[in-house]
């Protein structure tokens, strides 16, 4: 990878740059584009685009300035009346200053408003003040933006239904270990000046996701006038993990006027913690009948119920799955200004964030149809039906089969993301020249420790399967808090190292032109060396079979598994035993012995189990082999060219912008791993596989604003995008799960049909990107500085949607029938949908009910592709998984004075997580999660000028997860129902 001479070209381009403007008196005026520009508010700087390539010129501070109306005076009503709530005292020169929640809106209504593209926005109006703890929080709020949620938090975002986005940090591409995007929610909302979401594209834009870009903006040394110094306090109490939390940040920034020029210096730490435990109840997704599935008596089930027949469908399991945990997540960014000349400035930024975890993983399950070890099937009795639907179990008792079992998983992960970049923006003459050099470099590591336990004898299990959406069940009085009553059952450990880095490099030129109708064209180019991988491995003792008692191992005494359920929900089995997760990583060392001892009992007794020796030879190391199957390694390269135009002109009494250009992005990868090969005599090997991709997108846009008035425009937009697959997803190798029951020497399966010989995992090499043409359309009514209301309609014509899928393959690298887990590239597919938005303070209310507002709004979303061919020769058209069709945000809020208080509400309704195929090859939703709706609120007092204390309640309603999952095209048992906490907070922010 020839690196040098890029970074070389970079700096030597920037050495040329202040030789040449240092003398630059003549090129003070400003250009046409930038007297253009709108003049950006105290402590802020007008960004346009910012995740352009062309990196925008940091504007000097500004004295703020009477707010204006869309057609750019001032605005009447505001200058003749007493100021409205939300806006201070008038300054020393008689101007209205906007502050308060008034100056978000305000500010994140003018970038939606002048943007060149479709988006929207949410801005911090003060330091540390962006309204939720991380980015995928906030993004939430945002019209058109769906998130996901574990373990009490926002961990995925979605973008009018889809995942498919890229992320930058300040126009700079970032990602977060191999991934392609970054987890926003390692984004403390302390370190964040703004969110910004592009919809739709121009042809300067790194090259947007399926779903669109996210730019998360923080703050420069230039946006303050001098000596800054500001931050937050706060302390956060989960009312599940009754814990308390610390979270803060922390601003320094100055700017001095030296003799060779203005100089700023900025820094930032931020610090965000939370603990959290959820409580889940579960129906296994496995739905089976006495009768069984091998057309013989052998998995038959005995049913002593009269009257209720041998063919009622019940879940093969039920259980509980806690999961508890800490995580903590501290941050720094910085930036250096330097402004030699009035046309030239140069910058450098700098970001560290990382992620660090600590969790513990508690599952029970209780088997309802497993044979004993004597091969001897449980008994059910005791069994009703559901009412009206035929053939499907409300509630059974099973006696005897397979005792119940348990693990308690410990896990300790962290992450490291850095990114360093240099750059410059010289103005000369007509143009604007920039140029960004970065590096980023991220690595993620896991560990995990995982105790399998199970009771030494069977207990009876009476067991409701539907209620309050989920499994109720008791053990019919077994002890399960005498440790005499539980043996162990294996030992499991992994280790995971997952790595990225790059570098990026850019160059771009606006030029402003003597052409009334085409005042500037924008050209350049950008390259990307990416390179990923990923390493792993485990191993695992099972030591079922032995009868040794859990208490005896290294791990020390048991303690009580705490469940996560509020006070208000079923009485039914929620508590067990095991060693605590302290005493577990502490003595990994003696558990890995034990495992060993156990391991060599075992395989003394089984000479010819080939599975065995292999467990065994993985103990005798300290350190975790690799498995090499498990990893890959790739590298990509990436040539970016653009030419854009921005056009304006007058129809009758519209005027009527925009922009039109063509970008076109050469994609030059290596994707290597290893992949299991037999040889024509059945000889097995582990053999290293390279597969290479080189791929040239042209990607074209045009967008149009047509502006009706000052205060009603609309917009149109057509733009071609594709999404490169993840590098993981690339792999070429392959995991191989060989099946316990073949080996077994059982053969055949559902239907009389043969059994997999083995479960095979792997990523897909010929996967390609994910193609669309993108097609939108708005109207923007601002009827006032903070007050908007606004219509959108999308379409996306798309192909190549890229899911795992799950099929049986015959004769597979000569391992015979197995079954085959990979990615794979679908049909075509479309996504369409509208949106609507309208938000505005009460000014017209007297008095203090002036400080009444609202935000609301609602997105529709209709999306569907066509499955893979490879899945069957229909390939029918189903939802895209994932997407909710309708998703709402309403939010009141209050500003007057010293007070400032939201209430917010956010509603996603039920989407489709997988599909199931019958056996006539028809689709059918697999699992379903249902709606879900979340109320927060915030408070903030302001006693004193510099300091504000504020109080919050995140997720007020608690409403749990719950999750169906068919078993036929009509029928359905619950899947599983999820409770989160509560955070309740504290805080104060002040500002020097």
């Amino acid at each position: 990878m020839k690196r040098a001479p890029l970074f070389l070209l970079s700096s030597a381009t920037m050495a040329l740059v202040i030789a040449g403007a240092m003398p630059a008196a003549a090129q003070d005026a400003p250009t046409p584009a930038a007297q253009d520009a709108p003049a950006p508010t105290a402590g802020e700087t007008t960004q346009v685009n910012p995740a352009a390539d062309v990196a925008p010129a940091p504007a000097a501070p500004q004295s703020p300035t009477a707010p204006q109306s869309p057609e750019g005076g001032q605005d009447q009503e505001a200058a003749q009346a007493a100021p409205p709530a939300g806006y201070a005292a008038q300054g020393d020169g008689g101007e209205i200053v906007v502050t308060g929640f008034r100056q978000s809106l305000s500010s994140a209504q003018a970038l939606k408003r002048d943007s060149d593209s479709i988006l929207d926005a949410i801005v911090a109006e003060d330091i540390g003040k962006l309204p939720d703890n991380n980015a995928s929080e906030a993004l939430a709020r945002i019209t058109g933006v769906q998130v996901t949620r574990t373990n009490d938090e926002a961990t995925g975002v979605l973008v009018r239904g889809l995942p498919d986005l890229t992320t930058t940090f300040n126009g700079r591409e970032i990602f977060t270990a191999e991934n392609r995007g970054v987890a926003l929610q390692d984004f403390p909302a302390g370190a964040l000046a703004a969110l910004e979401v592009y919809k739709s594209g121009t042809s300067n834009l790194i090259e947007p996701g399926l779903a669109g870009l996210i730019n998360v903006r923080s703050r420069r040394p230039f946006d303050f006038d001098g000596l800054e110094i500001a931050g937050a306090i706060r302390g956060t109490y989960n009312d599940q993990s009754n814990k308390y939390d610390p979270n803060g940040n922390i601003l320094i920034s100055n700017r001095w006027e030296t003799g060779i020029g203005d100089f700023g210096a900025l820094i930032n730490f931020a610090y965000t913690q939370s603990h959290y435990r959820n409580a889940v109840r579960y129906d296994e997704a496995f739905v089976r009948t006495p009768v069984g599935d091998l057309g013989t008596t052998d998995d038959d089930l005995p049913v002593t119920t009269p009257g209720v027949g041998n063919e009622f469908a019940f879940p093969g399991s039920i259980g509980n799955y806690y999961s508890r945990g800490k995580r903590w997540r501290p941050s720094i960014n910085g930036s250096l200004q330097w402004k030699p000349a009035s046309n030239l400035e140069i910058y450098a930024d700098g970001l560290w964030q990382a992620y660090r975890g600590e969790a513990a993983n508690e599952w029970f399950n209780a088997n309802l149809e497993r044979a004993s070890v004597a091969g001897v099937r449980p008994t059910l009795s005791n069994v009703v039906l559901v009412e009206g639907e035929p053939n499907k179990a409300a509630s059974l008792t099973k006696t005897g089969g397979y005792p119940a079992e348990m693990y308690r998983s410990t896990n300790n992960d962290r992450t490291d993301t850095y990114q360093g970049a240099i750059g410059f923006v010289w103005s000369i003459g007509r143009a604007k020249i920039s140029s960004d050099f970065a590096y980023t470099t991220s690595t993620y590591t896991a560990s995990e420790y995982s105790l399998d336990s199970q009771f030494t004898s069977a207990p009876t299990v009476n067991a409701a399967f539907d209620v309050d959406g989920s499994v109720d069940y008791d053990l019919g009085g077994y002890d399960a808090l005498n440790p005499a009553n539980y043996a162990w059952r294996g030992y499991y450990e992994r280790r995971y190292k997952a790595k990225g880095d790059g570098i990026q490099w850019r160059a771009d030129v606006d030029l402003a032109t003597d052409f009334a109708v085409l005042p500037s064209i924008q050209f350049g180019a950008r390259y990307v060396d990416r390179n990923s991988s990923l390493e792993q491995g485990n191993r695992y003792a099972n030591t079922s079979t032995l009868g040794i008692p859990l208490a005896s191992l290294p791990s020390g005494a048991l303690e009580t598994v705490t469940d996560g359920f509020r006070s208000n929900t079923l009485p039914g089995f929620q508590n067990w035993l095991m060693p605590s997760r302290v005493n577990i990583r502490e003595n990994f060392a003696g558990l890995q012995q034990a495992s060993v001892a156990a391991l060599t009992q075992l395989a003394a007794a089984n000479p010819t189990d080939t599975g065995l020796a292999e467990n065994l030879a993985r103990f005798q190391t300290a350190i975790i082999p690799l498995d090499p199957l498990g990893g890959f390694t790739a590298t990509e390269q990436t040539y970016a060219f653009y030419a854009q135009g921005k056009y304006e002109f007058t129809v009758g009494t519209f005027d009527i912008d925009g922009t039109f250009g063509v970008r076109a992005v050469n994609t030059d990868g290596r994707y290597s791993g290893f992949q299991r090969s037999v040889d024509a005599a059945g000889v097995a090997s582990i053999d290293p596989i390279t597969n290479k991709q080189n791929y040239l997108d042209i990607l074209p846009s045009a967008n149009m604003r047509i502006k009706f008035t000052p205060k009603f425009q609309a917009r149109f937009a057509y733009t071609e995008t594709r999404t490169r697959p993840t590098f993981g997803q690339l792999n070429p190798g392959a995991t191989v799960t060989f099946n316990s029951q073949t080996s077994g020497g059982q053969t055949t399966g559902p239907d009389g049909q043969p059994l997999f010989n083995a479960f095979v995992t792997r990523g897909n090499p010929n996967l390609q990107p994910l193609t669309s043409n993108n097609f939108d359309a708005t109207l923007e009514w601002y009827f006032s500085k903070t007050g908007s209301l606004t219509g959108a309609v999308f379409y996306r014509d798309l192909f190549g949607f890229i899911n795992t899928y799950t099929n049986p393959v015959e004769n597979f690298e000569g391992l015979g029938r197995v079954q085959l887990t990979q990615p794979e590239n679908a049909g075509a597919g479309k996504v369409k949908g509208a949106e609507i938005g309208i938000q505005s303070f009460f000014d017209f209310l007297p008095g203090v009910l002036s400080g009444f507002g609202g935000q609301a709004n609602v997105t529709y979303l209709d999306g569907t592709n066509e499955l893979p061919s490879a899945l069957g020769e229909q390939a029918p058209i189903v939802p895209i998984t994932g997407v909710s069709k309708w998703t709402y945000n309403l939010t009141a809020f209050y500003e007057r004075g010293p007070i400032s208080t939201r209430l917010s509400y956010n509603r996603r309704s039920e989407f489709v997580n997988s599909f199931n195929r019958n056996v006539n090859e028809e689709q059918y939703a697999g699992e379903t999660t249902r709606a879900v709706s979340r109320l927060d609120y915030s408070l903030a007092y302001t006693p004193f000028k510099n300091l504000t204390l504020t109080a919050d309640i995140n997720n007020i309603l608690a409403t749990p997860f719950n999750n169906y999952r068919n078993y036929n095209a009509t029928q359905f048992f619950p899947r599983d129902v999820r409770e989160e906490g509560r955070y309740y907070s504290l805080g104060a922010r002040f500002r020097f």
